[in-house]
């Protein structure tokens, strides 16, 4: 008789079998959470790069969080969400407080007015879990090549969107268990880990297909979207649904899986820079390879991974990943910025990281072991409640307080009266200060994020635009009724001087449009320029020949450092726009009038900062003024070109340098006004009194 076939397995039945077993402490899991954090710190300290360290963390607490709750579904326990989210905060909490006290405390002793706003916003970011998409909003990039300008915060970014996930994931996974038991009624066989696999597969590939499209399109966005994060997580989620029990795998396999993922994730950002496409595909290779470990699982093998993963050095160094985490970007960040330095070096990235080993240990063990341990707050929900919102009010208090001081202090400084504050005024021959001598330098440091130049409005009267390669159009006046209309065309140093024109131009009824790209000089189509900059050019050049203007306003060179130089001096690198000619010669030939205009001179460090720390007269926030900018004026070279024939029409010059750098010294504050608002954009507050000047010497470079 021939032996019956046996049944095949039912797919859900095979899923149940690999669903989530009781949880139970994983050292090896904790040994790769040092692993990982001693990724993020180290590449932060030396590399400047991209570790995958902490997208290694966001799978492993969504790996822990899905095996608690599918756990405690699967056993008919409830889930207790509000229960749940009070008892999470209340572990996180403590530890982030005494960070964010501690980085309140440094920044108001130790870093300069300038950065203050910023690290207002964002202790209150940090406090709601917003971090990241204030960051988002910012377009922060998170990896620039000086961290000591960063903010001492931002790396909370993470966690914002943890404490998010945090929220959601329990939400999710309540939802998933009302269909499963809605389904059972119909399958009574079904498993909860076939409807967990389903919902965190969908959440896997939609939010990945996501965080690839957006990364695309909008990196700076994409690496702080919780969208484009949630993938991470969902990867966690489904080894915690579907990874084989220890054993299924032949013994040899789990070995070669725990090395090869061991390998892949210290490899990811050493063997490439991606920190301009993350998180996108690219953050694949250190999740992929975290989850090789985790699948890998405790073997008991000599050779396996999780031998040297749950080594006791390692395993202690995961008890404190956390506030090693939260420590070492603020000690990082402090230490760059009060040394005026780029990159900490060997011995100082040593004792950044030594420091911050210290202070981690610390703090897991007085304030994090301590609060997790004491069980008042458990008996109740409305005790959580309680040591949730005293330790969010620890912050709160002090950081209001604070801002208050600095809110009234502000408005008292804005009210001084007109002759306190003189700025380029005060150049003029004859002049006379009549203001008080004690009265406070305008505008405020902790006032700058308000003063770029943004007067007028938008281009109306026939001036609006039509071609998508221009995004932005301002103006001043009406053209229609005006007796003289000018058109600018250029980047953020060409918008600064708009200030001293709408002045002009208020004065005299003329009418004025602002063509602008940020980082994008006017010049004809360049390689030295991005396509973008290149497209934007080219349409500028087309509404300019297609608008009546008696004169075009643009940069006729550029001071900064040569691409990719990090030797010489702004001074060294002045030169005339690339494409500079042959962008403005189609105005010239068609009869309008162009005034090129010089570059403003460009620090190498924030002048704000400097004065903030040092005083307005140090000699550490001044320069001559041939530090800064050529010698011998570019300009000179257009003006042998024009007169040879080899630039035809009527073409001016302009040079505000001596209003910016009076008796041959660049100042940053003259006439009581702060001149720089970083290392080469001026305050609209003193291009504003440079009005008289900029009108002199505009009328003469155009015979009007």
């Amino acid at each position: 008789m021939a032996e019956p076939r046996r049944a095949s397995p039912r797919p859900e039945a095979a899923i149940e079998r690999s669903a989530p077993e009781k949880p139970r402490y994983r050292p090896e899991v904790q040994g790769l959470r040092a692993f990982a954090v001693l990724m993020v710190v180290t590449y932060h300290v030396w590399l400047g790069r991209v570790s995958g360290g902490v997208d290694v963390f966001l799978l492993i607490s969504a790996f822990l969080l899905t095996s608690s709750f599918a756990y405690k579904v699967a056993t008919g326990r409830s889930i207790g969400l509000l229960a749940y989210w009070l008892h999470r905060f209340k572990s996180l909490l403590p530890a982030a407080v005494v960070v964010l006290l501690a980085v309140l405390a440094a920044t108001a002793s130790l870093l300069p007015r300038t950065r203050w706003g910023e690290v207002f916003e964002q202790t209150w970011s940090t406090l709601f879990y917003v971090q990241n998409w204030t960051l988002a909003r910012e377009s922060v990039d998170y990896y620039a090549e000086n961290h000591g300008a960063a903010s001492p915060l931002q790396h909370f970014w993470s966690l914002s969107i943890q404490g998010q996930v945090f929220i959601l994931w329990p939400l999710l996974i309540a939802a998933a268990a009302l269909v499963w038991k809605l389904l059972r009624r119909a399958r009574p066989t079904l498993g909860f880990g076939a409807v967990l696999a389903v919902a965190f597969g969908l959440v896997f590939a939609g939010s990945l297909a996501y965080s690839v499209h957006i990364t695309t399109t909008s990196q700076s966005w994409a690496y702080f979207d919780t969208g484009a994060r949630l993938w991470e997580f969902a990867l966690g989620s489904l080894l915690a649904v579907l990874i084989p029990r220890a054993g299924q795998l032949p013994m040899a396999v789990r070995i070669v899986m725990g090395w090869a993922g061991l390998a892949a994730m210290l490899s990811c950002g050493i063997l490439l820079q991606v920190q301009q496409q993350f998180p996108g595909y690219i953050a694949l290779w250190p999740t992929l390879a975290a989850a090789a470990i985790i699948i890998a699982g405790r073997t008991g093998h000599p050779w396996g991974v999780d031998r040297l993963l749950a080594a006791r050095p390692l395993t202690r160094l995961g008890d404190i990943s956390y506030a090693l985490y939260l420590w070492h970007w603020p000690i990082l960040v402090i230490f760059l910025s009060t040394r005026g330095i780029k990159e900490p070096g060997f011995l100082g990235g040593l004792g950044v990281i030594g420091l911050s080993l210290v202070l981690a240990w610390a703090t897991t063990r007085i304030v994090e072991t301590p609060f997790h341990a004491w069980s008042w707050p458990r008996a109740h929900r409305r005790r959580l409640g309680l040591v949730v919102g005293l330790l969010i009010g620890v912050v709160a208090m002090p950081l209001s307080g604070w801002q208050a001081r600095v809110a009234a202090y502000e408005t008292s400084a804005v009210a001084q009266p007109a002759q306190d504050n003189p700025g380029a005024a005060s150049l003029e021959p004859g002049f006379e200060f009549s203001g008080d001598p004690d009265s406070s330098v305008l505008p405020l440091a902790s006032q700058l994020s308000n003063e770029w130049s943004n007067y007028g409005g938008e281009c109306t009267h026939g001036y609006e635009l039509a071609d998508p390669a221009m995004e932005y159009c301002q103006m001043g006046g009406n053209p229609a009724t005006a007796e003289k209309t000018i058109i600018v065309v250029g980047d953020s140093h060409a918008q600064h001087w708009t200030a001293a024109l709408d002045a002009v131009a208020q004065k005299n009824n003329w009418a004025w449009v602002l063509l602008t790209r940020p980082a994008c000089r006017f010049g004809a189509e360049s390689a030295e320029r991005d396509p973008d900059c290149n497209a934007f050019n080219a349409a500028a050049t087309d509404y300019v020949l297609d608008h009546d203007a008696d004169a075009v306003l643009t940069l006729g060179t550029l001071t900064s450092f040569y691409p990719g130089s990090e030797e010489g001096t702004p001074a060294d690198a002045e030169r005339i726009v690339p494409g500079y000619q042959e962008g403005i010669r189609p105005f010239l030939q068609q009869g309008k009038q162009v005034v090129a205009m010089r570059d403003t001179p460009r620090f190498t460090s924030s002048v704000p900062e400097c004065v903030d720390l040092n005083g307005a007269d140090s000699p550490k926030c001044q320069a001559p003024v041939d530090e800064l900018v050529a010698a011998h004026s570019p300009l000179e070279d257009l003006r042998t070109e024009n007169r040879d024939g080899r630039l035809p029409g009527k073409l001016g010059y302009l040079d505000m340098t001596d209003a910016l750098c009076p008796e041959g010294v660049c100042r940053p504050v003259v006439g009581n006004v702060l001149v720089y608002m970083d290392e080469s954009h001026l305050t609209k507050t003193y291009a504003r009194t440079t009005a008289d000047i900029f009108e002199d010497k505009f009328r003469a470079a155009l015979g009007w």
